[in-house]
């Protein structure tokens, strides 16, 4: 089972999961966890091969697919008697959130979804193709902090890259393959969330500056019901990192209004 960490509040029933992106850990959110465990019980996991989750499903059997992995999340709910949370991811975690809501809608009150990933445009996908070419031959650390510097490449992204590559040094060179090869399910899996709207209350928070991943999301809040989307001046891909305030602030008066 995942390494997972609970902060119980003395009378709030609503449950507040949150669900890291790939390289990370738990420890992201330490920016969040003062803020969200004065109103709401709080779950925070380490996904398999990552923080302390890593030794314990190292030698994991099963094949590593985003259907598995979101398992892996159901699994904890289940193991903690958790009916239903309110939900809150940040880039690749969005992904994993948007496919449980699908496997799992009456366990999702309601989604929050920071550096939403929902379309790996022309560049992002040159970036996993050339990853997949060298992902045996070349350090995997030195292709995720390409990976990070072109997702957040300005003066003011720099925290962010510096906590995601410290978090990824912890990661095994294999574990990292194990991680990558999802990338070749993503695209489908991708467009089909683009294409259907699930209607489950959603809060995108996005920075002006994530250029990779913002204009879809925009697109896509047009369309889509029950979804909102704010965007924070002067920020990048993680917002829950750079700007902590607002992200915290909006977020959790959005889930007051579930």
């Amino acid at each position: 089972m995942l390494h997972h960490t609970t902060y119980l509040h003395p009378t709030s029933t609503y449950w507040v999961t949150f669900v890291h992106g790939a390289g990370g850990s738990s420890t992201i959110w330490f920016k969040q966890l003062r803020s969200f465990s004065t109103h709401f019980n709080v779950l925070v996991l380490d996904l398999r091969g990552h923080g302390n989750s890593k030794t314990n499903m190292l030698d994991n059997p099963k094949k590593y697919t985003f259907d598995s992995v979101t398992q892996d999340i159901i699994e904890v709910l289940e193991h903690l008697k958790i009916k239903k949370s309110h939900f809150i991811g940040i880039s690749l975690g969005t992904i994993l959130i948007r496919n449980l809501a699908e496997k799992h809608p009456t366990k999702v009150a309601s989604m929050i979804m920071g550096g939403a990933i929902m379309k790996m445009n022309f560049r992002s996908q040159v970036l996993m193709k050339l990853g997949s070419w060298f992902k045996s031959l070349m350090p995997y650390m030195f292709l995720y902090k390409l990976f990070a510097f072109i997702i957040m490449p300005r003066k003011n992204h720099k925290h962010s890259r510096m906590l995601f590559a410290r978090e990824a040094k912890k990661l095994y060179q294999k574990e990292f393959i194990k991680w990558f090869r999802l990338t070749a399910e993503i695209n489908p899996l991708l467009r089909f969330f683009r294409a259907k709207d699930i209607k489950i209350p959603t809060l995108y928070i996005m920075g002006e500056q994530d250029y990779l991943f913002l204009p879809v999301i925009e697109k896509m809040v047009k369309i889509h019901q029950k979804t909102k989307l704010l965007i924070v001046p002067k920020c990048g891909h993680v917002v829950n990192i750079e700007s902590p305030n607002i992200f915290n602030d909006t977020a959790i008066k959005f889930i007051k209004e579930q």
